[in-house]
């Protein structure tokens, strides 16, 4: 099961890293503290929608285009079988959709245009990562 707090959490820190911003500026402009936002991005606090929309706004995001994201990575997970599976340390187990990137680390890609990394950390905790491919990664991902 996807942890929507986790996902949310990713998509805001890497709003946040993408903008080359530190989590005191975000935090100062949202109005929340920085170690509440820092439980947030890690995916151990689940904010209320005023508090998501505040962030969105000191990160000059809509709301709509977060939520939109999350869905999307939370939509994707659902779609890829076995995704939140512990992963075997068998290289002969990763094919062309799925490949081993370390010990509970895989990344699965669909058309290349999203890469998608989860990291299995125990049976019941997933960390799902979701990435837009750039134009000149996409040629290395689908070649692989």
């Amino acid at each position: 099961m996807v942890l929507l707090r986790r996902v949310i959490g990713d998509a805001l820190r890497a709003r946040r890293q993408g903008q080359h911003r530190t989590l005191r500026e975000v935090s100062t402009a949202a109005n929340v503290s920085l170690g509440y936002l820092s439980e947030i991005e890690r995916g151990q606090k689940e904010p209320s929608s005023e508090l998501l929309a505040a962030i969105c706004d000191a990160l000059g995001a809509r709301l709509s285009e977060l939520l939109r994201e999350v869905s999307d990575t939370v939509a994707l997970a659902e779609q890829l079988p076995g995704v939140l599976m512990p992963v075997q340390d068998d290289p002969a187990a990763a094919g062309s959709v799925r490949k081993a990137t370390g010990r509970g680390v895989r990344q699965v890609t669909t058309d290349g245009a999203v890469a998608v990394s989860v990291r299995q950390d125990s049976p019941l905790k997933a960390t799902l990562r979701s990435s837009r491919v750039r134009p000149s990664d996409r040629d290395v991902v689908c070649a692989a």
